[in-house]
């Protein structure tokens, strides 16, 4: 297992990279941002321990880039700050896991097992089948370029049936996937929904997406 600490203090630095091989694992090192970032990018590393207030780049400024092309490594956060505001900022920045000065270095073992063992799929956040694109974070649809006006319902309807192009859903998986648990299995509001977005990403188009499979289902793609 190899991991990369990004730790401007040289004595820290060296005690964990000490700490962490006795343990088993292979350790690079980095004192600043700019080169802990490169090695980041080159290398491909199991986990990255990174502190917040670096040299030339901070922490979260490596964590931004790594995670905006698309490298999905753990990333552990050292930090000083405490405050609720900025632990939300650094899971908001992509990190899994911070933290807090002073800290044990059994600690810092505990919370990079524990991190490890996590799954690692990062689901895309850009859903497309031909010219019909679904952009998850800003939760915008567009069709041919043209921007679709869709409901929150509706959104999360066709953002579901995208997931599994080419898979029939029953209406059982839809109530339980978008719906809550107050949905009525019996009753016709997948069926008028499926309609409504229909009309709307159909239109103008030759090609109709959704099918209905009967007995089944719907499927798109």
């Amino acid at each position: 297992m190899k991991l990369i600490i990004i730790e401007d203090d040289k004595e820290t630095l060296d005690f964990l990279k000490l700490g962490l091989r006795e343990e088993g694992f292979s350790v690079d090192g980095a004192t600043d941002g700019e080169k802990g970032l490169f090695l980041s990018q080159v290398n491909d590393y199991n986990l990255v321990v990174l502190d917040l207030n670096l040299p030339k780049k901070n922490g979260d400024q490596i964590c931004k880039e790594l995670r905006a092309e698309g490298k999905t490594v753990p990333i552990i956060i050292l930090t000083a700050e405490n405050d609720a505001e900025n632990k939300i900022r650094l899971l908001n920045s992509g990190a899994d896991d911070y933290i807090v000065k002073p800290f044990s270095f059994g600690e810092l073992l505990a919370r990079i097992k524990a991190v490890m063992r996590r799954p690692r799929e990062i689901p895309s956040q850009i859903l497309q089948i031909g010219d019909l694109v679904v952009d998850r974070t800003a939760q915008k649809v567009s069709k041919s370029g043209k921007e679709i006006y869709l409901t929150l319902k509706e959104f999360k309807l066709l953002e579901y049936l995208m997931q599994n192009s080419g898979k029939v859903i029953s209406r059982a998986d839809i109530l339980e996937h978008v719906w809550d648990m107050e949905g009525d299995l019996f009753s016709n509001t997948i069926e008028m929904h499926i309609h409504n977005l229909r009309s709307k990403i159909n239109k103008g188009c030759a090609i109709k997406l959704i099918d209905t499979i009967p007995c089944r289902g719907y499927k798109i793609g």
